[in-house]
C-alpha cells in the first residue's frame, strides 16, 4: 500500500523533482506559472486516502503567456507524455480516459503517459473555471453570481512557481469580496435568519416536531454561513462545508451549541440552544465594529412566546454602512448565488452564472 501524501505536498514534490528540471532542460528560458488550483479535494487540503480513488494524483496547471502557449502548448504536452516517469512515490502518473461520470483514475501504463499536467493561459483557465474574462475587472454582478466554491478553487490550492506574475495578482484580487458587497452579503444572511427565526417555536407549538427540526437545521446552516462571512472565509460546497466550518475561529465555541440544536428532543430545548447561538453570533457581529453596537440578547417575538434575536435590526444597521452606489441599488435581500440557491447544477456550471445577472438589475 503506497503511503498517502496529501495532494498539494505530493504535487509540490513532483514539480520540484520532475517538472521543473524537465522545463529547464527541454524549454530553457520559457517563462511559466506552475500551480495546483481549481477542482479537487486536495486544493482545499481536505483529501484523504479515500480521495485517491478518482481524479487525484499528479495534477498540475502549467500556465504560459498567450504567445508562448500558441507556440509551445501542444509541443509541451506531447514532450511530457514521452518524458514523465510512469510513477512517482508509488503512484502512477498515467490516467485513464474519463468514465461516464467524467472521472479519471490513476492506472499503470507501459506506453506513453496520459498525464494530467494541464497547459493553459491564465485567461482561458479563468474563462473555463468561472466564465470570467480576466482582462476586465470583476463586476458586482460577477461577484454575486460566482459560487464561493469556485472562488475557493482559485484562491486556495498552491502556486509552486509564478514566473509570469499574473496568477498571484489574480489570487490577491479574488481573495475576498469588496467591502461594501461583504456588508450586503452579511445583511442578506441576517435577513434569512430573520425570516425564519420564530418558526421553530411556532411549528413546535403546533406539535409539528418534524417541521420544527427541519427549520432548526436550516437556521443552523444559515448561522454557519453567517460565521463564514464574519470571518471573511469562502465556504465550500456541501461535502466540505462542515469540515471547513470546524476550522473557523468560532468553531470551538459554536459547534457544541449547534449540535445541541440538532440533537434537541423538543422544541423548547431546540429554541434554548438556538438562542445561545443567536447571542453568540450577535456578540461576534458587534466585535467586528462595522456598525454601532446592537442588542445581543434574545427577546420575545412580539406578543408570542417564541424567543428571537430580531435579526432585522442587523440587516438595517449593515445596509446603513453601504456607500457603493451599485450595491445600494440592489433591490432585494437575496444575497449571492450561494444564499439563494442550493442547486448543485446551478452552482457547478459557469455558463449558467452570467444568466443570473438579471436578478440584480
Amino acid at each position: 500500500m503506497t503511503q498517502f501524501i496529501p495532494g498539494l505536498d505530493l504535487n509540490r514534490r513532483f514539480y520540484n523533482d520532475i517538472v521543473r528540471p524537465f522545463l529547464a532542460g527541454e524549454f530553457p528560458g520559457l517563462k511559466y506559472t506552475a500551480a495546483r488550483i481549481g477542482q479537487g479535494s486536495e486544493v482545499l487540503g481536505f483529501d484523504t486516502p479515500m480521495s485517491t480513488d478518482h481524479d487525484w494524483g499528479m495534477r498540475l496547471q502549467i500556465f504560459l503567456a498567450r504567445e508562448d502557449y500558441q507556440e509551445y502548448g501542444g509541443v509541451l504536452h506531447e514532450r511530457l507524455r514521452h518524458t514523465l516517469p510512469k510513477s512517482y512515490f508509488g503512484y502512477p502518473t498515467n490516467f485513464s480516459e474519463a468514465d461516464e461520470e467524467g472521472s479519471r483514475l490513476m492506472v499503470e501504463t507501459d506506453v506513453l503517459v496520459n498525464h494530467r499536467l494541464e497547459i493553459w493561459t491564465i485567461h482561458e483557465f479563468l474563462h473555463d473555471h468561472m466564465a470570467w474574462d480576466s482582462s476586465n475587472e470583476p463586476t458586482i454582478f460577477d461577484w454575486l453570481t460566482w459560487p464561493q466554491q469556485l472562488l475557493l478553487g482559485i484562491t486556495a490550492g498552491a502556486v509552486y512557481s509564478d514566473q509570469l506574475g499574473e496568477l498571484s495578482a489574480i489570487r490577491q484580487k479574488l481573495r475576498y469580496y469588496p467591502h461594501d458587497l461583504w456588508l450586503y452579503l452579511l445583511a442578506a444572511q441576517w435577513a434569512r435568519i430573520g425570516q425564519e427565526e420564530h418558526f421553530v417555536g411556532r411549528t413546535g407549538y403546533l406539535d409539528d416536531d418534524l417541521g420544527s427540526r427541519i427549520l432548526a437545521a436550516r437556521l443552523v446552516h444559515d448561522l454557519m454561513n453567517l460565521c463564514f462571512l464574519m470571518e471573511r472565509r469562502y465556504a465550500p460546497y456541501p461535502k466540505w462545508f462542515g469540515t471547513a466550518f470546524n476550522r473557523l475561529v468560532c468553531a470551538p465555541n459554536l459547534v457544541p451549541i449547534l449540535k445541541d440544536v440538532l440533537q434537541a428532543k423538543n422544541w423548547h430545548d431546540r429554541e434554548d440552544a438556538l438562542c445561545h447561538a443567536y447571542e453568540y453570533v450577535a456578540h461576534k457581529h458587534n466585535a467586528l465594529n462595522i456598525t454601532d453596537p446592537l442588542p445581543a440578547e434574545v427577546e420575545f417575538f412580539h406578543d408570542r412566546p417564541f424567543r428571537v434575536i430580531n435579526a432585522d435590526r442587523f440587516v438595517t444597521a449593515l445596509k446603513e454602512q453601504i456607500t457603493d452606489q451599485q450595491v445600494k441599488q440592489i433591490g432585494t435581500d437575496i444575497g449571492s448565488i450561494d444564499q439563494f440557491s442550493h442547486s448543485t447544477d446551478l452552482r457547478s456550471y459557469p455558463r449558467l452564472h452570467r444568466r443570473l445577472h438579471v436578478l440584480y438589475t
